[in-house]
């Protein structure tokens, strides 16, 4: 039997940092974002001149004002699981850092990646027909579920297969934490598993069998021993890493090992394609068995549309290439240009410590409130 539960109810119009700490509040970690997404739904059907579309635990809303330009506006619901180190301030509910709501540095899981982007999201949504002061472009937000997981369970991945004629657009905003500048495109990202095989025995008389542990030890020594490129692409710097990530192997503490697995991620530069960077691994460890088991496609910039070039000089920073794998690269390939734009530094998304200030949270908010008004 399903149980009906009510909605946790959001006030999208509150300041957006205080609406960030309460989306924060709501634990979303991958796969359970059902909470998350009816809050948002719910707050969403408040808004007249709105059409809403559901789709499992992702939710698609658009304006439909008849403008001459569509813009796009997403962002992901989830986050990564919770800090495992016991007083970690990165977790939920959420906690002021000044000890005054809306203040300084706002702490908890999701802060930058990516939930004052979601807050943002909604709070555009909220006040954009307030006072008749009606958008210069008509707007498609959308919030979806399982980014950060494999690439199979995306939210933005089934809404694209169920809906995508509701994704077509001019121009893509993902909302992924940039520290308020445009960062353009983003790398591929492939992961694969390097296997070795041996022969088990006693430890005790290691010589009847052969160590599969041991016969790894190549695979990391040319991973180790591996150069990252940067690469340039329309003009911005791209940088890529491979590198183990786990390792796997071993039955019992008595027992010569017959299996090793060494999982491997690669992030490469988006003049590659997922073939391409794969081809590139197997050169790297050629003799061992390697497989790929998943892959996801870069994003060059795409900084020359006339779209993107406004919102840069709107927003008034030099743009930065994007390092990390984003949901700029699916809407890439729909054919609609794509950059990442949020509140928050990267480098503290999925920390123990992760947080983001208020204020850049509003800031963020001003920019793409004024963006979307010309």
């Amino acid at each position: 039997m399903t149980v009906e539960t009510t909605p946790i109810l959001l006030d999208i119009r509150q300041d957006v940092a205080l609406l960030t700490a309460a989306l924060m509040d709501i634990n979303s970690v991958s796969g359970n974002e059902a909470a998350l997404a009816d809050a948002v739904e719910s707050a969403l059907r408040t808004i007249p001149g709105l059409q809403l579309v559901r789709d499992g635990d992702a939710i698609i809303a658009r304006t439909e004002l008849g403008r001459p330009e569509r813009v796009i506006l997403a962002g992901h619901l989830d986050t990564v699981p919770l800090p495992s180190v016991e007083g970690s301030l990165g977790t939920v509910p959420a906690t002021w850092e000044s000890g005054v709501p809306g203040t300084g540095n706002l702490y908890g899981r999701g802060a930058t990646d990516m939930k004052g982007g979601v807050a943002v999201q909604l709070a555009l949504a909220a006040t954009m027909f307030d006072g008749g002061a009606e958008p210069g472009k008509d707007v498609t937000f959308v919030f979806y579920d399982h980014e950060e997981v494999e690439a199979v369970k995306s939210g933005l991945g089934r809404l694209v297969r169920n809906h995508g004629h509701l994704l077509e657009g001019d121009f893509a905003i993902l909302l992924e934490p940039t520290d308020g500048t445009v960062e353009g495109g983003c790398n591929g990202t492939s992961r694969f598993e390097a296997t070795t095989v041996g022969e088990a025995a006693h430890s005790a008389r290691a010589w009847m069998g052969s160590n599969a542990i041991h016969a790894a030890a190549p695979i990391l020594s040319r991973l180790a021993a591996y150069e990252p490129r940067t690469v340039n692409v329309d003009g911005l710097d791209y940088r890529e890493s491979l590198n183990a990530v786990k390792i796997n192997g071993g039955t019992a503490g008595n027992v010569i090992p017959d299996r090793c697995v060494v999982e491997i991620n690669y992030r490469f530069a988006p003049d590659k394609t997922p073939d391409q960077a794969e081809a590139h691994v197997r050169e790297l460890l050629e003799g061992f068995d390697v497989v790929r088991t998943d892959a996801a496609a870069g994003a060059r910039p795409g900084l020359n549309h006339p779209a993107a070039a406004s919102f840069v000089a709107a927003v008034g920073a030099e743009p930065k290439p994007k390092y990390g794998w984003t949901d700029v690269a699916r809407f890439s390939e729909l054919g609609v240009p794509a950059v990442n734009f949020g509140p928050g530094d990267p480098l503290l998304a999925h920390k123990d410590d992760e947080h983001v200030d208020a204020d850049a949270i509003r800031e963020c908010l001003r920019a793409l409130r004024s963006w979307l008004a010309d």
